[in-house]
């Protein structure tokens, strides 16, 4: 049995894209479903009943984690396909809804068949894997893998002041299942690549070899607010000003440090935020991202040493608060070529390459074999409504898993 005598049916797994796609839809495009939103327990309901119609045994644990078990010839840890149906809050559709709904149909595939697994096979979606509402990102499966400690977790506060546990009990995913001890057979995950290179060199499937380090820290800057006119630059305590050297030296370390590093400051608030008033408060956050964990951890001191050194400067109190650490990722060598092999063999043209971008699979990785499959994104956008990748694109990409995921199944 493999994936040349099974086939994914397109057809159904675009529909199940664009009916979760509608749910949180955004006016002119794109979608809106922070983690555990209204919009999020109503994407949550419609996969759940999917999984039931399939046949699968839904569990929920306590941070809300969904998984859907459809049981083989033997127990045991099973296969294990996931992502997450949470959003930023104008993102597409794509991005890991693909991954979840791809488990749904290769679940279907193998019911349509009639095929019964020497393992089992299971599929999930973890809870705030973008961090948009509640830090960190990949919240759920890091829990859930037992790398964040669940009541830590549960009594995150998100950017409008409510709480992970009380939203959870309010949408009704504050499972029972317990956390931190599910250990997968080996774990999958199909993802849009979020990033340009495989369109720009026109390559179908990307076989990842890992994920980049990230590091997410807050910067808030205390100051004095002044009147803008009447105030001489050489007695100012201009917090704004710091906020703004922060953001070009960000940039300026990624361009000096070259290769995978990079930097972004994604987030800038400034008080009071009026034309002629020196500002006397800002929060700003900064995105350092790197394959090495040695030149993530240069980056990190870079920025903070020329933080404090600026502060001190212009006579600036400043607070740093860490949202997100994570070290890069290297996934399994023999799972990566399983996934290169098997595009190869279906006829797909292949690259391996590493993930810029955050996914649960990196909580999975240190504790069993994992990969990801990429398909290209449209001009390389993502987490913007415009976000796309082509049907033959998704297609090529489940067939793919389905034949990767048989391999660990039979």
């Amino acid at each position: 049995m493999n994936a040349e005598t099974l086939r994914i049916d397109l057809d159904r797994l675009h529909g199940r894209l664009d009916e979760l796609g509608r749910i949180g839809a955004l006016p002119g495009g794109g979608v809106a479903r922070l983690a555990l939103s209204d919009a999020d327990r109503e994407g949550r309901d419609l996969v759940v009943g999917w999984m039931r119609e399939l046949g699968l045994q839904v569990s929920v644990d306590r941070i809300g984690n969904v998984l859907g078990l459809r049981p083989g010839e033997s127990a045991g840890p099973p296969v294990t396909i996931g992502s997450h149906i949470d959003t930023v809050k104008a993102g597409g559709i794509y991005d890991g809804n693909l991954g979840v709904l791809a488990g749904l149909e290769v679940v279907a595939v193998l019911n349509d068949a009639g095929v019964v697994t020497r393992r089992p096979l299971a599929v999930g979606f973890f809870t705030n894997e973008e961090g948009s509402r509640f830090a960190p990102d990949m919240m759920g499966s890091a829990v859930h893998q037992g790398f964040l400690d669940l009541e830590q977790a549960l009594a995150v506060r998100g950017i409008d002041g409510k709480s992970v546990a009380e939203e959870l009990a309010r949408i009704g995913y504050a499972g029972e299942a317990p956390t931190g001890g599910f250990r997968a057979h080996s774990y999958f995950e199909l993802h849009v690549e979020q990033g340009p290179v495989l369109e720009q060199e026109g390559v179908q499937i990307g076989a990842v070899e890992g994920v980049q380090g990230i590091s997410w820290t807050e910067y808030s800057i205390r100051g004095v607010s002044n009147h803008a006119g009447t105030t001489p630059m050489r007695m100012r305590r201009d917090a704004g000003y710091l906020a703004a050297a922060i953001s070009v030296e960000a940039r300026a370390i990624a361009r000096e440090m070259g290769g995978d590093q990079v930097a972004t400051t994604g987030h800038i608030q400034l008080k009071p935020n009026l034309v002629n008033v020196i500002p006397g408060e800002a929060l700003i956050t900064v995105d350092l991202r790197n394959t090495y964990e040695a030149l993530l951890q240069e980056a990190e001191r870079r920025m903070y040493e020329f933080v404090e050194r600026t502060a001190a400067a212009e006579g600036l109190e400043v607070r740093q608060r860490v949202l997100a650490r994570f070290e890069p990722v290297t996934f399994d060598p023999v799972m990566v070529d399983s996934v290169e092999r098997e595009a190869a063999n279906l006829g797909y043209s292949v690259r391996r390459m590493p993930s810029g971008a955050g996914h649960d699979a990196q909580m999975f990785a240190p504790n069993c074999p994992t990969a990801m499959v990429f398909v290209p994104s449209v001009r390389g956008i993502s987490h913007n409504p415009a976000e796309f990748t082509t049907p033959e694109q998704i297609g090529a990409g489940a067939q793919v898993l389905l034949g990767v995921v048989l391999q660990q199944l039979m």
